[in-house]
C-alpha cells in the first residue's frame, strides 16, 4: 500500500473518531451521567472533548491538504474566511471590554464549528464501516430514549440519579447528537424500505425527546431526500400531498392518541412560553439592528438572551457578518440544486450537502443561533461533494454495482493501441 493511501485511511479514521466522539459519544456520556453511572469527569463533555480533538483534527486536515492541494476547495476557503472574520470581531470586542462570558461562548462556537467541519470533511460517510456504526448508534440512542421516557417525554434530570445534575445536558443536546447522526446515515441509505424505517424511528425518537426544532428539521428533510431519490417526482409529490391532507383531516384523532408533549406546541406556537420569549428576543435584536445597522451591537444582551435566529449574526458581527454567513450557505446551494437535484445519477454526497443546507437555513431562520454547528457540517458536505465530482474519479457511485474491472487496458478500451489512435 502506498504512503498516500495509508495516510488517507488514517485521516478517515481520525474523522470518524471526531464524528462519533462529538455526537453519539455526547449522547452516551450524558446518558451514563444522568443515570448516575459515572460522575461528570468531563464536565458538560462537548467543550473539553472538542478542545482535545482540535489539535488532532487540524493536524490531519493540514496533512491531507499538503498531500493534495485540490483537497482545499472553495467551500473550505469560504468557511475558514468566515471563521477568521468572526474571530476578528470577537477579538476586537474582547479587547474593548465585551462581556467575557459571551466572548468565551463565541470562541467555543468557532472551535465547535471548525471541529464539526473537519470531522465531516475527513470522514468517509459512505463507507460500510461508518454506515454500520451510525446505524448502530441510532438504534442505541432510540432504545435509550424509549426506555427512559416518562409520560411520553425523555429527560433524565427528573430521575434524580445524576451525581452531577448541573452538568447534565438538556433535551437539545441529546436531539442535536441524534439529528447529526441521522443526517449522516440517511443520505447514504440505498433502500427505500430501510429509509422509511429510519424515518419512523427518528421521528418517534425526536418526538419523545421533545425537541421541536430538530423534529421539524427531520420532517423537512424527508420530502427533500425522497423527491431526490425517486425517478417519479410528480408521483412522489402527489403522495406527500395526499399524506399531508390525510394528516390534516384526521388531526384531532391523531392528537388524541399521542402523549402530551411540547412537540405539539408546533401546531399553535401562541401557547408556547418558549416561542413567546423568542419573539421578544427577536424584537430586541431588531431594535439593536435598527440602532446599529452596519456594525451591529456586539454582546449587547445578557448571556443566553440572544435572538434565536440568524438575526443574532447581524447583532454580533454586523451586516457584513450576517450576509457572509448566509452567503456561504445559500450561494453554493443554488447551482448545486439546478445541477444536481434533477441529475440522472444519484449521489449520497449531493443529497447530504443539499439536505443539510436546507435544514440549516430553516433552523437559522426560525430557532438556532448563528454559531450553529450545522453550518460546519453543511460546508464540509459542500466541499466533499465538489471534490468528489472534480477529483475523486476513483470513487464509485453509492448506489448500484461497482464499475466492471478488467485485468488489461485493452479489455477495458478495445480501441486502445489501434492504428490511428
Amino acid at each position: 500500500m502506498s504512503p498516500l493511501a495509508r495516510s488517507g485511511g488514517r485521516e478517515q479514521w481520525v474523522g470518524m473518531l471526531g464524528f462519533f466522539a462529538l455526537f453519539p459519544g455526547f449522547f452516551f456520556y450524558h446518558t451514563a451521567l444522568g443515570l448516575g453511572k459515572i460522575p461528570a469527569v468531563l464536565g458538560g463533555y462537548f467543550a473539553p472533548v472538542s478542545l482535545l480533538l482540535l489539535p488532532l483534527l487540524l493536524f490531519c486536515y493540514a496533512g491531507k491538504v499538503r498531500q493534495d492541494r485540490d483537497y482545499l476547495g472553495k467551500s473550505d476557503v469560504a468557511f475558514f474566511g468566515y471563521l477568521a472574520y468572526f474571530a476578528l470581531i470577537v477579538g476586537v470586542n474582547a479587547v474593548a471590554g465585551a462581556n467575557i462570558v459571551i466572548v468565551n461562548n463565541h470562541l467555543l462556537g468557532i472551535i465547535f464549528m471548525l471541529n464539526v467541519f473537519i470531522a465531516f470533511r475527513m470522514s468517509e460517510l459512505d463507507a460500510r464501516r461508518f454506515r454500520l456504526m451510525a446505524l448502530g448508534s441510532l438504534l442505541a440512542m432510540s432504545a435509550i430514549v424509549f426506555a427512559y421516557a416518562v409520560d411520553g417525554a425523555f429527560y433524565l434530570a427528573p430521575l434524580g440519579t445524576a451525581m452531577n445534575p448541573e452538568s447534565l445536558a438538556s433535551y437539545q443536546g441529546f436531539s442535536r447528537s441524534y439529528l447529526f447522526t441521522f443526517a449522516a446515515a440517511i443520505a447514504y441509505t440505498r433502500t427505500v424500505r430501510l429509509r422509511l424505517l429510519l424515518y419512523c424511528l427518528a421521528a418517534s425518537t425526536l418526538f419523545v425527546n421533545t425537541a421541536r426544532s430538530e423534529f421539524a428539521a427531520l420532517l423537512f428533510m424527508i420530502p427533500i431526500i425522497e423527491l431526490y431519490y425517486t425517478r417519479q417526482k410528480l408521483l412522489m409529490t402527489s403522495i406527500f400531498l395526499f399524506l399531508w391532507l390525510m394528516l390534516y383531516s384526521h388531526l384531532e384523532q391523531i392528537l388524541s392518541i399521542l402523549p402530551s408533549n411540547r412537540i405539539l406546541e408546533l401546531l399553535d406556537l401562541s401557547h408556547s412560553t418558549s416561542a413567546n420569549k423568542r419573539q421578544h428576543l427577536t424584537a430586541y435584536a431588531l431594535n439593536a439592528i435598527a440602532q446599529f445597522p452596519f456594525f451591529g451591537d456586539y454582546a449587547s444582551y445578557s448571556p443566553g438572551l440572544y435572538s434565536h435566529n440568524v438575526l443574532s449574526a447581524w447583532v454580533d458581527t454586523g451586516a457584513f457578518g450576517f450576509l457572509f454567513v448566509l452567503g456561504i450557505l445559500i450561494v453554493p446551494a443554488i447551482p448545486l440544486f439546478f445541477k444536481g437535484y434533477f441529475a440522472r445519477a444519484r449521489s449520497g454526497d449531493f443529497i447530504l450537502a443539499f439536505s443539510l443546507c436546507c435544514i440549516t437555513v430553516l433552523l437559522l431562520a426560525t430557532s438556532h443561533y448563528f454559531t450553529d454547528m450545522l453550518i460546519g457540517a453543511t460546508m464540509a458536505a459542500f466541499s466533499t461533494y465538489r471534490y468528489g465530482m472534480t477529483h475523486a474519479h476513483h470513487r464509485t457511485s453509492d448506489i448500484g454495482p461497482s464499475a466492471p474491472r478488467h485485468p488489461h487496458l485493452r479489455q477495458a478500451m478495445p480501441g486502445a493501441g489501434a492504428a490511428g489512435t
